[in-house]
């Protein structure tokens, strides 16, 4: 067998920063090249897609909130993603950093979609 030529995962994706906000309401992330995001813990928890969420997505058993939820527990996985820990209990996702900076970009472009609200 030989040696794999590049890695199996985007070392450019790989974030120079991850930090959680405090009482873990949140996660910032920020990349060599200067791109920066945070996502909320809410997010992050609707955002799993271990099997057991997947499942429940399939059952129509997952719920639509996730209110009050916290990262509880970060821990890397391999160099290439991340294991979250919620307030909830749920400990089973693994987020590849590649997945979270598209969460990243997906929240800001809806951001930029959304009307400005009156003051």
């Amino acid at each position: 067998m030989r040696p794999m030529a590049e890695p199996p995962f985007d070392p450019d994706a790989v974030p120079a920063e991850a930090v959680l906000s405090r009482g873990g309401s949140g996660l910032r992330l920020a990349w060599p090249d200067g791109e920066t995001g945070a996502l909320s813990a809410e997010a992050l928890r609707l955002a799993c897609r271990c099997a057991w969420c997947t499942r429940d997505r399939i059952e129509g058993l997952f719920p639509a909130r996730f209110e009050a939820v916290c990262v509880t527990r970060l821990d890397p996985m391999g160099g290439y993603a991340v294991n979250l820990g919620f307030s909830d209990g749920h400990a089973r996702g693994i987020f590849p950093w590649s997945y979270l900076r598209d969460l990243v970009r997906q929240d800001a472009g809806e951001d930029a979609a959304r009307p400005a609200r009156a003051a």
